[in-house]
């Protein structure tokens, strides 16, 4: 027994010095401060720094800090100590073993003035050898960009040729926002780094995605996953609210508000990532980076594109004084950035069709808060007056989760749970119950009618953060793919809101109800009149609303013109009482619609604001396709399918797309894809003249894929043809002149300055298809309708 014992003892020993040699090895960390004296270094990274060196010192790495900066070595110096003197310890911690540590921490940290590539050379050589000098290993080096964007290419060259760790040592670059100014410009920026970085290398920061309740949404939603299973869905969920509120202006900020505007300050980043938190499908293990951030992929991917009617904007009435005064502007000078702007926001997928969700941000408001608030349906009907519902049982009382980022009347961050819904799961070391508050009421309901929780210890949201760098936590930070698919989301709204007058609002309380917001399918509005407004527009350009929708005659048929919205609602009306009348007469309705990017806004309001469509009895058609399989991004049938088809229920046999993929060939002859869709049109269509055909009209002067100077589809029996397009992709399936000239509609859709040139020169041309095919539309016992906006038929 005693020999039994000995040899214990020595295995216990022999782990436990391997564990202590294991630890060891893991070797010296560099951390480097790029833009260490700068205000978001001072407020909040040194600390984060500092922290991060409290929580993993003695746990087998070692540490230097170099503080960086163009400023010149003393001054640099002197700045850099100031901003160290206000580091504060966690409270657990005593005051003598506080300034044990920051003494530690400060002796670990030098400031160093990086402007040449010979600078970071030295700064390399230095790291280097001080590992060598005592007995270290090199584990890493962390650069901290915390500098204007335009300076990110020069530092990533210095860093890439000059700055690299050596072999089998990882290299981590962090990054702020703003990460570009819209789709192109972040794509130029993404290529910019990609050719000194690999992905895996670089952290892009939104510290929203550091917050205790933003970090938590997606543990909440797995350790309640059992319950929320069947709650988080289109079936049970009212609306999403996601909501950032501030009081403050932005005094001394204007030049960046000036480029930027709260869009792209709020909402294109923070609220769209938490947005992204919850509508994501969960993962089966969310402790996995590389899952984590594929499902936000995929709901990024899953958002439905934004109109105009999908925001509205405000801007507080001091603004564009403030801005006259920061950027020296002359007195006629007024603003249209908006300080305040709230969007109408759908994901496009079966868990969240037709649930709202509203994301709202803005300035000198009337109080400061965040939060994402999940209203849930109530359909509950309590027989008992109100003063007997009691909060834990009563079906009839709100039923909602939010979680609190923080301020507001609450005071701190939080995350609440009616409890007529359930008692949720949070950890206990990590999260504590919050006691109840006599007179707190928060969104219509006393504190008490939640399980609240708080975290027991509250921490910034960069300390949190950095130390997810550290551990390589990438589901923390934001990838190339996603910052790009967020741009592609939010570029064409900003584009179509450039020039739009924002709404005034006073500062503070004073605004009233004058913000407030109501929505009705995919349009977002303010609930109170236009007051008089005191910006005015851009120029003295005539407004939609100064004109109605226009009749007149455009090559001896039909014309109707609008403002763009007004004509795509129009056409969305007259098409849907052609199909309840096909429908009423003949019990179906046979539509033939064309592809490219004028339909697509007529797609979304047919989509949308059309509930009386008879889909059930519409057989949709189209007038043309690209030779590319249906799944390619380029085919005409996908984009039907994605602004039309999966948001409507047109039986899977009544749609009809060109077969121009058969035998894994695209438009072969011999495949006879032409002749077979002609015989489908012949045996479902009577006489082969469908209801209504929407066309649209080239800057060619092409309609479907029928092209001047191409005899195919022109004349003949054929009813459908290919084509050979000027235009990649070349190989085209159309139906042809004759078929079209059979329907007993043809609409012709126009939209857009770029057509105005051919609107004016088909208006004088005569019958002449060879030139211009679309002259060759006319029905032979049908009717041919012009639409056209302003833009086109104006100039």
């Amino acid at each position: 027994l005693p020999g039994s014992w000995k040899m214990l003892t020595v295995a216990v020993c022999v782990t436990l010095l391997g564990y202590m040699q294991a630890q060891e090895l893991q070797g010296h960390v560099s951390i480097i401060l790029l833009g260490a004296t700068g205000d978001l270094a001072k407020k909040y990274l040194w600390q984060g720094l500092f922290q991060l060196y409290l929580d993993e010192a003695g746990k087998g790495h070692s540490f230097s800090f170099h503080g960086a900066a163009l400023t010149a070595p003393k001054q640099g110096q002197e700045l850099m100590t100031k901003a160290l003197e206000s580091l504060s310890c966690p409270q657990d911690v005593t005051p003598s073993r506080c300034v044990e540590l920051k003494g530690q921490f400060l002796r670990l940290s030098q400031y160093r003035q990086l402007k040449t590539a010979e600078d970071y050379q030295t700064l390399s050589k230095d790291i280097e050898a001080q590992v060598q000098q005592e007995g270290l290993r090199e584990a890493g080096r962390i650069f901290y960009f915390s500098v204007p964007p335009f300076a990110y290419a020069d530092i990533a060259r210095n860093i890439n040729s000059s700055c690299r760790p050596g072999p089998g040592a990882w290299l981590r670059v962090v990054l702020e926002k703003p990460f570009g100014h819209d789709h192109l410009s972040a794509q130029q920026l993404a290529t910019e780094l990609g050719s000194f970085f690999q992905e895996e290398e670089m952290y892009r920061v939104d510290h929203y995605l550091g917050k205790q309740v933003v970090a938590q949404i997606l543990p909440f939603r797995d350790q309640n996953r059992q319950v929320l299973d069947g709650l988080w869905n289109r079936h049970h969920v009212e609306r999403v609210e996601v909501i950032m509120k501030e009081t403050v202006d932005a005094e001394g900020r204007t030049s960046f508000y000036e480029e930027y505007g709260v869009i792209r300050d709020t909402l294109q980043n923070h609220l769209t990532e938490i947005l992204t938190l919850v509508a994501m499908e969960l993962p089966p293990n969310v402790s996995s980076s590389e899952a984590v951030l594929q499902h936000k992929l995929q709901a990024f991917q899953a958002l439905r594109g934004l109109q105009k009617g999908s925001a509205v904007l405000g801007q507080y009435q001091t603004y564009s004084g403030q801005v006259r005064r920061e950027l020296q502007k002359p007195d006629s000078f007024h603003s249209l950035t908006p300080t305040f702007a709230a969007v109408l926001v759908h994901v496009d997928n079966l868990r969240w069709e037709g649930v709202p969700f509203i994301l709202m941000s803005g300035k000198a408001l009337d109080e400061r808060v965040g939060y994402v608030r999940i209203l849930f349906k109530n359909q509950a009907f309590c027989v008992q007056g109100e003063r007997h519902w009691a909060s834990e049982q009563c079906q009839c009382l709100p039923r909602q989760i939010i979680f609190h980022i923080g301020h507001g009347e609450l005071g701190h961050p939080a995350i609440l749970v009616s409890r007529n819904l359930f008692r949720p799961s949070l950890p206990t070391q990590t999260w504590r119950e919050v006691q109840a508050r006599p007179g707190l009421r928060l969104f219509g309901r006393p504190l008490s009618d939640y399980y609240a929780y708080s975290p027991v210890g509250e921490q910034d949201a960069y300390s949190i953060l950095l130390s997810h760098i550290f551990h390589r936590r990438k589901e923390s930070f934001i990838t190339t793919e996603n910052l790009l698919a967020s741009w592609v989301f939010w570029t064409p709204l900003l584009d179509s809101l450039a020039r739009e007058a924002p709404r005034l609002y006073p500062s503070g309380a004073e605004s009233g109800h004058l913000l407030d917001l109501e929505f009705s399918g995919g349009q977002l509005f303010f609930s109170q009149q236009q007051p008089e407004q005191l910006v005015p527009g851009p120029g003295s350009a005539p407004r939609p609303s100064d004109f109605q929708v226009l009749r007149a005659t455009y090559r001896e048929s039909p014309l109707v013109s609008a403002w763009p919205e007004e004509l795509i609602s129009k056409l969305a009306e007259d098409i849907e009482a052609t199909a309840v009348q096909a429908v009423r007469r003949f019990g179906k309705f046979h539509l033939v619609l064309s592809g490219g990017s004028s339909p697509i806004a007529l797609f979304q309001q047919l989509a949308t604001g059309h509930f009386g469509f008879p889909w059930a009895h519409t057989h949709l058609w189209l007038a043309d396709e690209r030779c590319v399989p249906l799944s390619d991004p380029e085919s005409n049938f996908q984009g039907l399918q994605a602004h039309l088809l999966q948001h409507v229920r047109v039986p899977y046999y009544n749609i009809h797309p060109m077969p121009v993929h058969l035998h894994q060939r695209l438009c072969a002859e011999e495949d006879q894809g032409a002749q077979t869709y002609a015989r489908e049109i012949s045996a479902l269509v009577t006489n082969s003249s469908f209801d209504l055909v929407l066309l649209g009209m080239g800057t060619d002067g092409h309609t479907a894929s029928l092209f001047p100077q191409s005899p195919a589809g022109l004349d003949g029996e054929q009813l459908v043809v290919l084509t050979e397009s000027p235009f990649r992709p070349h190989q085209r399936m159309s139906l042809s002149l004759p078929l079209i000239n059979r329907a007993k509609k043809v609409a012709v859709l126009v939209m857009g300055k770029r057509k105005r040139e051919i609107a004016m020169l088909v208006s004088r041309v005569g019958h002449e298809p060879k030139k211009w095919p679309i002259s060759g539309v006319l029905p032979r016992s049908g009717q041919l309708v012009w639409y056209m906006d302003f833009e086109a038929f104006l100039g």
